[in-house]
């Protein structure tokens, strides 16, 4: 929390082995889980913890801890922070160790069941003195006729329809209600506002919630098809802004950048990059090859062009460098394939 607001909710399944754990040993894995979730925000910082569980407030005071406890204590003190009790009746929301099991007869679970299948038939009810009327209120979308009329001018799917109508389809058929699909899956045109509203609906929709690439692609397939469905899906949830903000990257972080050793001989460790984006000179070259000597700073500038091949490089390279200087024991660039080709290696 930040300011008395929730900024931020984390959880996860418990493994095998933890469902093995005390519940000390539970509530203590949830602190151990989040200190390492949100380290680059708290390490360095001083902050309270609060748990409902009365015990942990004297984990520091123990005389007798197991070896998992004294694992975790030992990266617990890395941390400036108060562990403190807060009562679990305080909880808005009580979680799965503080909630209470509920003891219901077979009557209570019939009912609910009849329950669940009356709320299923959508019906309304109206009593009147002497009856009770039960009505039901269809509501049908208008986008499988949209997607039928536009099948049939799109020039992708009137193709699949033609060999659907020669018995060629394959996986492609029409259903009864002439809606061009593979398999179960409706066929959606190459509109982009149509594509567009699904994605929208899929994402953004009070029932989504804003799901990733993969878990949206998985329930988009099961009832829509287009080519480049998976990447269009994946663009589109990473150019979401609220994605962005909320979510937090599960990742181990990078560390501290790692300054490389320094050269003892001239030459002997080279960089290298291209400079690109340069106006066009008369004999057509549009970029510079930069290599640089890391020990004396020293640097060759080769005009290229782009679209040169491996092969011209390779002979500018021997031809500039090797001749020159030898050939180096190490060359430092970026991840360009011109830098990562087998050449290089050989």
């Amino acid at each position: 929390m930040q300011n008395k607001q929730v900024v931020a909710y984390a959880s996860r399944q418990l493994k095998v082995h933890e469902r093995n754990y005390p519940t000390h040993d539970l509530e203590l894995a949830a602190v151990v889980f989040v200190l390492k979730l949100w380290r680059h925000y708290l390490y360095g910082s001083r902050f309270e913890v609060f748990s409902d569980h009365k015990s942990l407030k004297y984990l520091f005071d123990q005389k007798e801890l197991n070896m998992r406890q004294r694992r975790w204590l030992e990266f617990l003190k890395d941390y400036d922070f108060g562990l403190n009790y807060h009562p679990g009746k305080a909880n808005v929301v009580a979680d799965a160790l503080s909630r209470k099991s509920l003891h219901m007869s077979m009557l209570m679970i019939k009912e609910l069941d009849l329950i669940e299948q009356f709320r299923d038939l959508s019906l309304v009810c109206e009593s009147t003195h002497n009856s009770v009327k039960l009505g039901m209120l269809k509501l049908t979308s208008g986008i499988l006729d949209e997607i039928r009329e536009g099948q049939k001018s799109d020039v992708l799917l009137v193709d699949k329809l033609t060999l659907v109508n020669q018995g060629q389809g394959g996986k492609f058929r029409v259903d009864e209600n002439g809606v061009l699909k593979i398999g179960n899956r409706v066929c959606i045109l190459d509109v982009t506002k149509l594509k567009k509203s699904i994605l929208e609906e899929g994402h953004r929709s009070g029932l989504s919630i804003h799901p990733g690439a993969t878990k949206m692609y998985h329930d988009l397939k099961k009832l829509f098809w287009w080519p480049g469905m998976k990447r269009e899906i994946a663009s589109f949830v990473y150019s979401c802004l609220t994605c962005q903000k909320s979510k937090i990257e599960h990742q181990k972080p990078s560390g501290l950048m790692q300054p490389l050793a320094i050269p003892e001989w001239k030459w002997d460790s080279i960089s290298m990059d291209f400079v690109s984006g340069l106006p066009r000179t008369i004999k057509n070259f549009e970029a510079i090859w930069v290599i640089v000597d890391r020990l004396t700073k020293s640097a060759h500038f080769i005009p290229i062009r782009m679209d040169y091949p491996l092969e011209r490089l390779a002979e500018l390279y021997i031809e500039k460098i090797v001749s020159l200087h030898g050939i180096p024991s190490s060359i430092v660039s970026d991840r360009d394939p011109r830098f990562t080709s087998k050449f290089w290696e050989d």
